[in-house]
C-alpha cells in the first residue's frame, strides 16, 4: 500500500486530528493499492512533496528575515525595469481637476415632450421619420387617459432647459437628467425632477447651452406683457428655483426666447391677431420686474404665441383644427409695441383657435403633435408661401375629436444656429409647410383688411 512507501512525517502529520483529512479519509488514502499507482507516478509525488517541503522552508527563513526581504524585492523590481522600462506615456500633473459626468455623455439633438400632466421622457430625434403634408403620423405617447402631449420641442442633450413656471419661477434642468424613454411610453413625472408645489404649472421651456450677459431672455404673458432680462441674471440655480418674472393677478407665462437684444419679436393671439416690433423698445429689466405691455388685446382675446425673426425665414402659424400658413414677414410692417397689431390669420370655424407660429427657414423640418397624441413630421418645403390675411390650408389630418396643441421646429443641420430655443405648443410653437392642395381656393379666403390700430406705448 501507500501507507509503506511514504515517510513518518508524512503519516504522523496526515493522521493528527488538526489536518484537513479526517483519520478515516487519511486511512482511506493510505490504503489504496500499489498496483492503482506505477511506480513513476509514486516517485513524482514523492518528489513533489519533497520539493514543496524544502520551498516552505526557504520562503519561512525569507518571511523571518527583513534584509532578505527587501534584497528580494529589489531585485524583482530590478528586473522588471530592465525588461520592460521605457519613456513614460503619461503626463502627471500637479493640480487635480474635477470629474464632470457630463464629458461621458455623447452630445445629440433629442426630442423632449411633456404632457399636460407632467409626464417628461426624451427621445433620438431619428425616432420620427420624415412626412408629407397632411400625414396622420405615428403614435409619439402612450399617455393615460385624460392626459395629452401639451409641450414638445428640441434641444441637445448637454443643454439646460430653463423651465418657467405659471407663477412666474424659474427651475433648471439638464437635458440628458431626462429620462430616455421609448416612444410609446408616457414618461416620468417632472415632479420627481424637480422641487415643483402642487398649484406650479409648467408655462414655458427654453434650451440655452450658456449664460452670459450679451445675450437676453425674452418672455411674454397670456395678457400682452413682454419683458427682456439678461441672461447672466438666470445663471445661478437654486433648489426650488428662482423668481424669473413678476406677473399681474391672472397672468401666466406663455412663450420666452433667447435674444441678442437688437432683435425683432413678433407676438400672436388666439383671435389671429399679430404685432411686429423692435425689441430695443422693450428696454432690459430685472428678474422680478413684470415687463411691459407688448401687445393691446380685445375683449376674450389672449396671447398664445411669440417668435423671433429671422431675416432669412418666414412665418408659420398653425390653428387648432390642423390648419395653417406661411407668410413672408415683409407683410408684417414694423410698429411701436403696445397697439392690436394686424390681422395674421382668419380664426374661422374651419381653423379654430391660433396654437402656434413660428420663424422658419425652408431647409427645417416641423413636428407636430395632437391632444391624442399623434406626431407628424414634415418638412418645410412643402408648403408655400401665401398671403397674411387668409385662412391657410391643411397641414395635418385630425381624427374626429382631435385637436391640435403642439408644434416643434428641427434645426437644419447646416443652420449656424448654435442654439434651439422653445417654449410651451401655443407659446413658440413650429409647424409643416407644403404645396398647395386641391382646397387652394379656400386657403385665400376673407378680405386682406389689415383692422390696424393706433401703437400706445407705455
Amino acid at each position: 500500500t501507500i501507507r509503506k512507501l511514504l515517510p513518518e512525517t508524512f503519516l504522523n502529520k496526515a493522521t493528527k486530528q488538526d489536518q484537513f483529512l479526517t483519520n478515516v479519509q487519511a486511512d482511506a488514502i493510505l490504503a489504496m493499492q500499489l498496483q492503482r499507482l506505477t511506480g513513476l507516478e509514486i516517485e513524482k509525488l514523492a518528489n513533489d512533496y519533497s520539493k514543496l517541503c524544502e520551498e516552505i522552508e526557504g520562503y519561512e527563513l525569507i518571511l523571518m528575515d527583513e534584509k532578505k526581504l527587501m534584497d528580494i524585492i529589489v531585485t524583482d523590481i530590478e528586473e522588471i525595469r530592465d525588461r520592460f522600462g521605457d519613456e513614460r506615456r503619461t503626463e502627471i500633473v500637479g493640480d487635480v481637476q474635477d470629474f464632470d459626468i457630463e464629458d461621458l455623455i455623447a452630445e445629440e439633438d433629442v426630442v423632449v415632450t411633456l404632457s399636460h400632466e407632467g409626464y417628461i421622457k426624451r427621445m433620438p430625434l431619428t425616432t420620427y421619420r420624415k412626412q408629407g403634408r397632411g400625414g396622420q403620423g405615428i403614435i409619439g405617447s402612450d399617455a393615460k387617459e385624460g392626459d395629452f402631449v401639451e409641450e414638445l420641442f428640441i434641444a441637445s442633450t448637454h443643454d439646460y432647459l430653463l423651465i418657467l413656471l405659471n407663477n412666474g419661477r424659474m427651475h433648471w434642468l439638464k437635458v440628458y437628467d431626462i429620462p430616455s424613454m421609448s416612444r410609446q411610453s408616457k414618461g416620468r413625472a417632472i415632479v420627481n425632477l424637480l422641487e415643483m408645489q402642487a398649484s406650479e404649472k409648467i408655462c414655458a421651456v427654453v434650451a440655452v447651452r450658456e449664460f452670459d450677459d450679451k445675450r437676453f431672455l425674452v418672455t411674454a404673458t397670456k395678457l400682452g406683457q413682454i419683458k427682456k432680462t439678461s441672461l447672466d441674471a438666470y445663471g445661478n440655480p437654486r433648489k426650488g428655483g428662482i423668481a424669473a418674472t413678476g406677473l399681474d393677478q391672472g397672468d401666466v407665462v406663455i412663450g420666452a426666447a433667447v435674444t441678442h437684444g437688437n432683435d425683432e419679436i413678433i407676438l400672436g393671439t388666439a383671435d389671429g391677431q399679430a404685432i411686429r416690433f423692435q425689441e430695443t423698445d422693450v428696454r432690459p429689466m430685472g428678474r422680478t420686474a413684470a415687463g411691459v405691455r407688448g401687445i393691446g388685446l380685445r375683449e376674450g382675446d389672449t396671447v398664445v404665441a411669440m417668435a423671433v425673426l429671422d431675416p432669412m425665414a418666414t412665418l408659420l402659424t398653425v390653428c387648432e383644427n390642423g390648419h395653417g400658413k406661411r407668410t413672408s414677414f415683409d407683410e408684417y410692417r414694423l410698429q411701436g409695441r403696445g397697439g392690436t397689431g394686424i390681422i395674421n390669420i382668419r380664426t374661422t370655424e374651419r381653423n379654430g383657435k391660433v396654437v402656434g407660429m413660428k420663424s422658419i427657414r425652408d431647409a427645417d423640418e416641423l413636428m407636430m403633435i395632437t391632444s391624442n397624441g399623434m406626431i407628424v413630421r414634415t418638412g418645410v418645403n412643402e408648403m408655400r408661401t401665401i398671403g397674411r390675411a387668409t385662412q391657410g390650408v391643411k397641414v395635418i389630418s385630425l381624427k374626429p375629436g382631435d385637436k391640435l396643441v403642439a408644434v416643434a421646429r428641427v434645426i437644419a443641420e447646416d443652420s449656424n444656429q448654435s442654439e434651439l430655443q422653445f417654449a410651451p405648443p401655443d407659446a413658440q410653437g413650429e409647424l409643416p409647410l407644403a404645396k398647395p392642395p386641391a382646397d387652394e381656393a379656400e386657403a385665400t379666403g376673407g378680405d386682406n383688411n389689415d383692422n390696424e390700430t393706433d401703437v400706445t406705448k407705455l
